[in-house]
């Protein structure tokens, strides 16, 4: 249920589609607009897409991940992560808040490593890769819709919603998964502070209030800092 943009278009898509079902893969939401980069100028950050969230706003302020978060678009990030997460340096090179006790696996795609933040508890997942596609919305769009591998393709898709901005797009449905049962997912695609495109999804059961599976994804984006960056 991923997009083109880890494995880049071509026969590389068919792989990453693989690599990036929900089944063994994860998901995003709201801009990182907090955080500041000393290596480049920082930009906006994408909101509200993919499938599984029916959420389609800005995102919400970061909760526990226990508790429902409301939806208004997200406070610029405290220094210390909200409580019940943690602040992650990922051995990829990122760093952003994630939920304590989540735990962390790594696939490798065709062009980019794959990153995973599991629920031990609730059946909620972050995913976060790069992307190579020139500009977010092209990202999601692909991910979404193309033939050979778009995940609109997946049993029971529904749409329900989409946002986007000068550097971000989203995209907010829900699909049956063939293990899983139905899920929601939230797909945020955006421009980091160093020019990188990212992906950051975030997927749950459809049982689950879109709050609460938006709200993981909300603080990652509020607190994601790019490799070789100094964020604060």
């Amino acid at each position: 249920m991923a997009a083109a943009a880890v494995l880049g278009a071509g026969a590389g898509a068919g792989v990453w589609y693989v690599l990036l079902r929900d089944g063994s893969t994860g998901s995003s939401a709201g801009p990182a607009t907090g955080v500041t980069v000393t290596t480049s100028p920082p930009a906006s950050s994408a909101l509200p897409s993919s499938r599984d969230s029916a959420d389609s706003g800005n995102g919400t302020p970061a909760t526990d991940p226990g508790q429902d978060a409301p939806a208004s678009p997200p406070a610029a990030p405290a220094t210390a992560p909200a409580p019940g997460y943690r602040h992650a340096q990922d051995p990829v090179g990122y760093t952003l808040d994630v939920p304590e006790g989540w735990t962390r696996r790594q696939k490798q795609g065709e062009k980019a490593p794959v990153v995973y933040y599991d629920s031990p508890s609730d059946g909620r997942q972050l995913q976060i890769f790069a992307v190579t596609e020139d500009s977010p919305a092209t990202s999601l769009g692909l991910a979404e819709s193309d033939p050979g591998y778009g995940f609109a393709r997946q049993p029971g898709y529904e749409a329900l919603g989409r946002d986007s901005g000068p550097t971000w797009a989203e995209l907010t449905y829900r699909y049956d998964d063939a293990d899983k049962g139905p899920r929601q997912v939230v797909d945020h695609r955006f421009q980091a502070a160093d020019g990188t495109l990212y992906a950051i999804r975030v997927s749950g059961p459809a049982t689950l209030p879109t709050a609460r599976i938006r709200a993981p994804l909300t603080a990652a984006l509020n607190s994601f800092c790019p490799p070789g960056g100094s964020c604060g």
